[in-house]
């Protein structure tokens, strides 16, 4: 397989420089498949403020399609139905997703990894054949996902759910989260726990990814009483 057609690129920023110019170029498809709305979020919304957005032309599709993760809040929930009133088409899956990508017209492929010390690394891909088996996942995913306007929306957090979000964002241990909300260690953990399940978050490191992606939305906690 050809490497000069796959380059990996380190962070959101370095993603909007030497990619971003191929969602303007976008003419027939923009897909997006994202677990919540962290992973693309920071970088597509870089690059688009920047002006580097799909051009709405006749014909061109435009679709994300999450996980379950990215309607665990009432506010992310309100910033998809947003998404949906702009014309794009969002789906809900209920299970994990082969892999978080981009694509772009049949050509590109946009591949996340996880990310290591804060920074996500991305992978361009225009190997034909990478990106045909990428799209035919994303298809077959969003065949059996189930459309935004029919999801119910989640139940408001609690304030206790939002300062354990904010506990999870810093960094806390189990014993510093329990002593800021006036919890014993084993409610504080079992609480994370019901928290991680509603977030759909497979670890502690991953509910903070996440915390932190709820909390920029404006998922604010007020001061402990």
């Amino acid at each position: 397989m050809s490497t000069d057609r796959i380059i990996t690129l380190h962070g959101e920023q370095e993603l909007v420089q030497r990619a971003g110019h191929l969602f303007v170029d976008s003419r027939e498809e923009f897909l997006v498949a994202a677990s919540d709305l962290v992973t693309f979020s920071p970088g597509v919304n870089t690059a688009f403020r920047e002006g580097k957005r799909p051009h709405v032309v006749p014909g061109l599709t435009m679709r994300k399609l999450y996980t379950r993760r990215a309607v665990a809040d009432p506010d992310s929930h309100r910033r998809l139905l947003r998404i949906a009133a702009s014309g794009i088409e969002v789906r809900i899956c209920e299970g994990p997703l082969a892999r978080e990508a981009i694509i772009i017209d049949r050509r590109t492929a946009i591949l996340a990894g996880a990310p290591v010390r804060g920074v996500r690394t991305y992978t361009v891909v225009q190997t034909p054949e990478v990106v045909d088996g990428v799209r035919s996942l994303f298809r077959a995913t969003w065949e059996t996902a189930t459309d935004l306007a029919d999801c119910t929306a989640p139940p408001p957090l609690t304030e206790q759910a939002r300062h354990i979000l904010r506990a999870l964002a810093a960094g806390h241990t189990d014993e510093a989260g329990a002593r800021l909300l006036g919890l014993s260690v084993r409610t504080y953990r079992r609480r994370v726990a019901e928290l991680m399940t509603a977030l759909g978050a497979t670890s502690r490191f991953q509910a903070g990814l996440l915390a932190q992606g709820l909390l920029t939305e404006g998922v604010s906690p007020a001061a402990p009483r």
